[in-house]
C-alpha cells in the first residue's frame, strides 16, 4: 500500500497551478552502491526507487526504499538492513533538490547538470551538490549520476569488530529513466 502512495506524495511537492508544467516520473531506476574494503568488497542494487522531475522549475525528488537493495550474500543484506541502515526505522533515502543550470531540457541532446539539494540517508539530512548528465529523447529523459557518501555524514556506525570489512566511503551510481507524467 505504501508503494502506491509514493508518487502522489511526490506530486504534492510540485506546483500544479500552471497547466504548462512539464512533469516526468520514473519507476524505472537502478541504484547501486559499491564499497571497497580491505577484507571484502560490498555491492548491492536497487530497482525499486521512484522519482519525479519538473522541467518548468527544474525541481526533482528521488525516493529509494532501503530494504530493496539486493546483495549476492543474503546475510550481508540482513546485516545491512538490521545493523547499519536500520531500514525499519529509516525506510527511505531521499534527495530533494533543483537542477542549478537553466537548461532547455525540451530539446533532444545530452546535458551536463548539477543539482543542489538535501540528501537524507539514515534519517540525517545533508546539503549536497550532485553532478550528472541528462539525455533528452523525444518522449523520455535519462538521468545518470555517480557520487560518494561518507557513512559518518549520515551517522551510520560500523562496529569495531567488522570495521575492516566495511569502507567508510560508499560509491553510489544511479540511472533513472523518466517518461511524461500522466494523471
Amino acid at each position: 500500500m505504501k508503494h502506491y502512495l509514493i508518487l502522489p506524495a511526490f506530486i504534492l511537492i510540485f506546483n500544479f497551478a500552471s497547466a504548462q508544467n512539464k512533469l516526468y516520473s520514473s519507476n524505472k531506476t537502478e541504484f547501486s552502491f559499491f564499497s571497497k574494503a580491505p577484507l571484502e568488497d560490498i555491492e548491492a542494487k536497487n530497482i525499486r526507487a521512484n522519482s519525479i522531475i519538473n522541467l518548468t522549475n527544474r525541481e526533482l525528488v528521488v525516493r529509494i526504499p532501503i530494504s530493496q537493495f539486493q546483495f549476492k550474500n543474503k546475510l550481508m543484506q540482513q546485516h545491512f538492513n538490521e545493523n547499519y541502515m536500520e531500514s525499519e526505522k529509516y525506510p527511505y533515502a531521499t534527495f530533494k533538490g533543483k537542477i542549478i543550470e537553466e537548461l532547455d531540457l525540451s530539446k533532444p541532446g545530452v546535458y551536463s547538470v548539477n543539482a543542489s539539494g538535501t540528501l537524507n540517508i539514515h534519517g540525517v539530512d545533508q546539503e549536497r551538490k550532485l553532478s550528472g548528465k541528462i539525455t533528452v529523447g523525444e518522449k523520455s529523459l535519462l538521468l545518470e549520476t555517480l557520487f560518494e557518501v561518507m557513512l559518518i555524514d549520515h551517522k551510520i556506525e560500523i562496529p569495531k569488530l567488522v570495521f575492516k570489512k566495511i569502507a567508510e566511503k560508499i560509491e553510489v551510481s544511479a540511472t533513472i529513466n523518466y517518461s511524461p507524467y500522466v494523471k
